[in-house]
């Protein structure tokens, strides 16, 4: 006997790349979904999609039967904290808020905190699979209580790349943050030996070294095959020379986090440390650190100087 499928209502708060595409994973698979943003065109668009739109957190509240879930899938910092303030001010004991955004576990902690002595429960989801989650899938890293964890689940299980493979509630609140902000630190490593690596190939010149080729060939059987290389295969396939792309590389912040929490807690994470400084290193457009070491070199050994004409 096949089991029918739980669904259920949810709302969704911030419609941008991921929570847009979250919508409509979870429309597509039954759940109810009240869709709000800042941006008008975005709800309109949620509600072609089969989303009930609202304009404001009281129409979203309004709209939940309750016990109402509301995802906020909105900037870390400013924009969370408003928003889950504003949430449990209009919410009622037995409703839930998911925090599926990049927030830092410390503010999470203390979000929850504050959420819970009113009665509400609160959850944390570090969300992973970006623009491609519609389709593959998201990986989700789950905090929270059991019992609001368990309120959840139906949408989790929907979001998930399968009801069982790809998510689980991995602690107290803050602990999926906690578990996201170091996936975002070790994603920063190895996206950072994989750009060295082919730079290196792409260095020695008289082997002519197909770059495109070379993820291709890495990407089955070998022990460094992963989605990152996939997706690196697919860039040098569509831009072998990354023309018109800056040598410019932003970080949301969760590589900084995860190099601190390493400093708080003695421990060595040198590769993680050194992909986030070469992300700052990126950003200068002044190579002053090097104009000083050559001024250095020239001072004690007399070495020359390489001028701007040169």
């Amino acid at each position: 006997m096949e089991l029918k499928k739980k669904t259920m209502q949810i709302a969704m708060i911030g419609l941008g790349k991921m929570g847009a595409n979250m919508t409509v994973r979870l429309l597509n698979d039954g759940h109810s979904v009240v869709a709000f943003d800042l941006n008008e065109e975005a709800i309109a668009q949620a509600e072609s999609a089969g989303a009930t739109g609202a304009r404001t957190l009281d129409e979203v509240v309004e709209k939940l039967a309750a016990p109402r879930v509301v995802w906020v899938m909105v900037p870390a910092g400013k924009p969370t904290e408003s928003t889950v303030q504003a949430l449990s001010e209009k919410l009622s004991p037995g409703d839930v808020i998911i925090d599926g955004g990049n927030s830092n576990f410390h503010n999470t902690m203390r979000r929850g905190e504050t959420v819970e002595a009113k009665g509400i429960g609160f959850v944390d989801v570090g969300t992973s699979g970006g623009v491609w989650g519609l389709k593959e899938g998201y990986s989700m890293m789950v905090g929270g209580s059991e019992e609001s964890v368990a309120k959840v689940a139906p949408a989790l299980e929907t979001l998930a790349p399968a009801a069982d493979k790809g998510w689980g509630h991995v602690g107290p609140i803050g602990s999926g943050h906690y578990v996201k902000m170091i996936h975002n630190g070790i994603e920063y490593g190895m996206m950072q030996a994989y750009a060295e690596g082919f730079a290196l190939m792409r260095k020695r010149e008289e082997y002519g070294i197909d770059l495109g080729q070379v993820a291709q060939i890495w990407r089955y059987g070998s022990v460094v095959r992963s989605w990152l290389l996939d997706l690196t295969a697919e860039a040098l396939e569509e831009n072998p020379d990354l023309d018109g792309i800056a040598a410019y590389v932003t970080d949301s912040g969760e590589g900084r986090w995860t190099v601190q929490e390493a400093i708080d807690q003695d421990l060595s994470a040198p590769v993680m440390t050194l992909a986030l400084l070469q992300r700052l290193r990126s950003r200068e457009e002044e190579g002053y650190t090097e104009k000083l070491l050559s001024a250095m070199r020239n001072k004690f050994g007399g070495h020359s100087i390489k001028t701007a004409q040169d």
